[in-house]
């Protein structure tokens, strides 16, 4: 028999016949057929195993091939299986781990293309519950493209993480030629070898297929001592290569990868498991994690693996309830004599938490932990204690009367039932509870909907509360910790209280049938509405259900509108209003609005809102987007307003007059000019040109706004309104006050938002960089906490995010960094702030008309403007300066007067190329051009007509 391309070993240790089976036929269902299975079972093989095997072979002879290594360690029996192997590539699998149809023909092809040594491909394994497999994140990065590389060096992923422990081959000549060998002496022996074959063979391709699934769930506390030694030996093999940085890079790597999840588990494990793999820690971490390493992590992660180093098993319990709830502060926090913010057991620069920003929150601000410590049922009567933890700067008011009781509250509803708390124990640290309670005679709930309850605890001190869930370990409560239950319906519907830990690490209750007269009620519910006529039903209410949500639809809400709407009378003087797609009461569209009702003109205002009405005018009509009572409003209005469209299927009303007003001047490349658009397909630009063709009225501020917004979206000369943005009017009114009376007093937003006026106000508003979609809440480029830190004495940051975005924003000393996202109206904004902090965002064009300091804040300008394309070369005509880094923005921020000395000529230059237009009067210029036949003539100046 000729030799196999392949030789894939699998090894039958820890596996069933199960994994066996299933690992065995993904070997021989390969498209390539040149493939061998080499079994190699070890000397203790249950008989059931070795049947499974020999059926296996029996079935395949010429193909599947048992070997019996007399040995029982994994590496022996991969050394065992190499030995054995005969094919030109040799690949191992552990039992369950299954290749994909095509993985031996896509590693054979990119060997023989490549004349590769190893080959690698991704692959993906079980998550924690074993039920979904993923991906490493990583592996994105390693195998974004197929590529061969000289040197593992050239791909660090290999060497960082664990990428070799399956998914790859190596020729067999390479391994005989080179001596590879499984470390027999090391459980986790699959972890060194993938490195040191990468270090010694030649050329290595990489291949973007997917190679293996049914990896299993790793397990850090099986054999912790074992993988820390194994990932040592990865470093002395790194070390030899005199690959010192991937190192460091593989030590940060190994702490996320294995010891981070490790700790994270802990609420999981029983309490003995706990304090076996505390013990394993305290005698194998010390000196195995770089202080380097550790403290690149962030807080919470870095003090859980120096709390495992520690051995400190309850530690670690708590750090990893911080971990799995965010925000939550599991510890009593200290600070030290430095002012920073420690975990218990500082001070040490591995548990300073100070940035996680707790102690910027007050008592009823703080999620804090309530650690279920005891649960004990006696009967109908349950005993509940515990802890709620206390950091030291704050707590309840020690002058109230310090109060608590038990909620218990039915998921996904709002029933609640209360218990007392019977005894409080306040100290320094903490609070200690207990509360004894009658469960039957407490909870009562209906029955057959309200079945599952969460408990938590309310602790109050007459003027602020704290809600917390009552955490618990998972081995806290069991089964025989049962009380009786006594629904409404009768017992029929349910008869025990069966409370348990949720996989949010908190308790909760759950009724059950135990008793032969429920269980007999519940298994004649089930019968009912399972058999066939009940499933019928389900099928036709299920059916009716969808009917109904597409008579809910926009599609059918659309045809309708069209259809039907569309015909009804214009109703004269009615006038809806939206601002940037209803999320906002602001912008242009609200100064036009004000302009009507300052002027007192007859018109019958309404106003679309997206999702709240808060904010919005309640002198005006409010319309739900994409309600019917907003199709009706758009199908009878006689004038439509807004900034940005309304929604492109909506034809407009032959009686209708639109008045676009635009939201901002172009720097990026806009409508027909977008790359984006110009790859669209005809139909779907004819829409676009629809939808802009129902602009009547289209407002530019400058010639570039002819040349840009105009050209792109194809309007007719007839349209543009020459006036300038109305939203730009108190900007020049702003601008005219400063030069008269100064900066000071500030608008009265400064003492809404508990501005003071030593501080100057930083305002950074980036722009929009997402597609389209829901809105997201994204990442600032900026990071606000390193700015609170450098500048908080000096400045206040008010952070405005996109209207289609959402900021994220860290806990910061109070009044350092301000989150006005939700803020109506952005001309509100600018008119209060010093300094203006943008990217590339349209709010530059209307900050320049205050003559204010602004600086541009864009690291990925180049790569935007090459992706998006731009009209102009922002760097030539910046209004300030354009830096690329935080460290660059600082430093221009801390010493901003001399920095904006050099700008403000091309600022003054750059407002009148933008805003030639804007001249302070642009709401009623446009309110007396298109609103002109309604304009009352006693009450109306004589302006003329608007400049066209």
């Amino acid at each position: 028999m000729s030799a196999p391309d392949f030789s894939c070993v699998i090894t039958a240790a820890g596996g069933g016949e199960e994994a066996l089976t299933a690992s065995v036929e993904s070997v021989l269902d390969q498209s390539l057929r040149a493939v061998e299975a080499l079994v190699v079972l070890p000397a203790g093989a249950p008989a059931a195993l070795r049947a499974a095997a020999g059926s296996l072979a029996g079935r395949s002879p010429d193909r599947v091939r048992l070997l019996d290594a007399g040995t029982d360690s994994v590496a022996s029996l991969r050394n065992a299986g190499l030995d054995a192997a005969r094919g030109t590539y040799v690949l191992v699998l552990d039992a369950g781990e299954r290749l994909q149809q095509h993985a031996c023909r896509n590693l054979l092809e990119a060997g023989a293309r490549t004349r590769a040594d190893l080959v690698a491909g991704r692959w993906s394994r079980f998550t924690g519950d074993g039920t979904k497999e993923r991906e490493p994140s990583w592996q994105h990065t390693l195998f974004a493209r197929s590529r061969t590389v000289g040197r593992f060096a050239d791909a660090p992923e290999l060497a960082v993480h664990d990428a070799l422990v399956t998914g790859f081959c190596v020729r067999r000549d390479a391994l005989e030629r080179h001596g590879l060998r499984y470390d027999e002496d090391l459980t986790h022996c699959g972890i060194p070898f993938g490195p040191l074959a990468a270090s010694v063979v030649g050329r290595i391709a990489l291949v973007r297929r997917r190679i293996v699934t049914g990896r299993a769930v790793p397990d850090a506390g099986r054999d912790l001592a074992g993988l820390v030694e194994a990932h040592r030996r990865v470093c002395h093999v790194l070390a030899a290569q005199g690959l010192a940085d991937l190192c460091e890079e593989r030590d940060r790597a190994f702490l996320l990868d294995h010891l981070v999840p490790l700790v994270r588990g802990f609420p999981e494990r029983p309490a003995e498991g706990r304090d076996r793999i505390a013990a394993t820690a305290a005698r194998v971490l010390p000196g195995s994690v770089p202080e380097a390493a550790l403290l690149t992590l962030p807080p919470v992660e870095r003090v859980g693996v120096r709390l495992l180093e520690r051995g400190d098993a309850d530690g670690v319990l708590t750090a990893a309830y911080a971990l799995r709830r965010r925000g939550v502060v599991a510890a009593p926090l200290v600070t030290g004599d430095d002012g920073r913010v420690y975990w218990p057991g500082g001070p040490d620069p591995v548990l300073d938490v100070t940035e996680l920003g707790h102690q910027y929150r007050a008592f009823g601000e703080l999620k804090l932990m309530n650690r279920l410590t005891r649960y004990e049922a006696e009967g109908r009567r349950v005993l509940l204690e515990g802890r709620l933890v206390l950091p030291a700067h704050t707590g309840p008011d020690p002058d109230g009367a310090l109060t608590a009781h038990l909620e218990f509250r039915v998921r996904d509803g709002s029933r609640t039932f209360r218990a007392p708390v019977d005894t409080l124990r306040p100290d320094a640290t903490g609070i200690g509870w207990s509360a004894r309670t009658d469960l039957t005679r407490l909870l009562r709930p209906f029955g057959p909907r309200d079945t599952v309850w969460d408990a938590r605890m309310v602790v109050g001190d007459g003027r602020t509360r704290s809600v917390s869930d009552l955490f618990a370990a998972h081995d806290l409560v069991g089964p025989s910790e049962r009380s009786p239950a006594r629904p409404r319906l009768g017992r029929v519907t349910g008869d025990t209280w069966q409370p348990y830990v949720t996989l949010r690490d908190h308790l909760a209750l759950r009724l059950e049938a135990r008793r032969r007269p429920a269980r007999t009620a519940r298994r004649l519910v089930h019968y009912a509405t399972h058999f066939r006529p009940a499933r019928r039903a389900r099928l036709l209410l299920r059916g009716l259900r969808k009917r109904l949500d597409g008579l809910r639809s926009r599609g059918f809400k659309t045809s309708v509108y069209r259809s039907w709407l569309l015909r009804l009378p214009v109703r004269k003087g009615s006038v809806v209003f939206e601002s940037h797609m209803g999320t906002c009461y602001g912008d242009s569209p609200r100064a036009v609005h004000e302009e009507v009702r300052a002027r007192g003109l007859p018109l019958r205002c309404v106003w679309s809102y997206a999702d709240s009405p808060a904010g919005f005018p309640a002198d005006a009509g409010l319309v739900r987007r994409w309600s019917w009572r907003y199709l009706w409003a758009l199908a009878r209005a006689e004038y439509w307003v807004d900034n940005q469209g309304f929604p492109l299927t909506l034809d407009k009303p032959s009686g209708t007059s639109y008045l676009q007003t635009w939201h901002g001047s172009a720097y990026k490349r806009m409508g027909f000019d977008e790359t984006r658009v110009r790859l669209q397909n005809a139909p779907q630009r004819e829409r676009l040109q629809q939808a802009v063709g129902r602009f009547d009225h289209f407002l530019v501020r400058s010639a570039h706004d002819e040349r840009t917004l105009a050209r792109a979206y194809r309007l007719p000369e007839s349209t543009l309104l020459r006036t300038g943005y109305p939203r730009n009017d108190v900007l020049i009114a702003a601008r005219a006050r400063d030069e008269a009376e100064g900066r000071l007093p500030r608008p009265a937003l400064a003492a809404e938002l508990g501005l003071p006026d030593h501080r100057k106000v930083v305002l950074y508003a980036p722009t929009f960089r997402g597609g389209p979609g829901k809105r997201r809440r994204q990442r600032l480029l900026l990071d606000a906490a390193r700015f609170a830190e450098r500048f908080g004495d000096t400045y206040t940051l008010l952070v405005r995010a996109h209207y289609l975005e959402a900021a994220s924003l860290p806990a910061c000393p109070p009044g350092t960094v301000v989150d006005v996202s939700h803020h109506h109206d952005v001309s509100e904004l600018l008119a209060l702030s010093d300094v203006l902090v943008t990217d590339y965002s349209s709010i530059m064009f209307d900050y320049a008309l205050l003559d204010r300091p602004i600086v541009l804040f864009a690291p990925d300008l180049d790569a935007y403007a090459a992706e998006r394309g731009s009209y102009f070369d922002l760097r030539e005509k910046a209004p300030g300066p354009v830096t690329a880094t935080e460290e660059e923005l600082f430093a221009v921020l801390s010493r901003l007067k001399t920095a904006d000395t050099g700008f403000q000529e091309r600022r003054a230059a750059f407002a009148e190329e933008f805003g030639a237009y804007d001249r302070g009067d642009a709401a009623r210029a446009v309110v007396d051009t298109v609103f002109a036949r309604h304009l009352v003539p006693s009450r109306t100046a004589r302006t003329g007509e608007a400049r066209r």
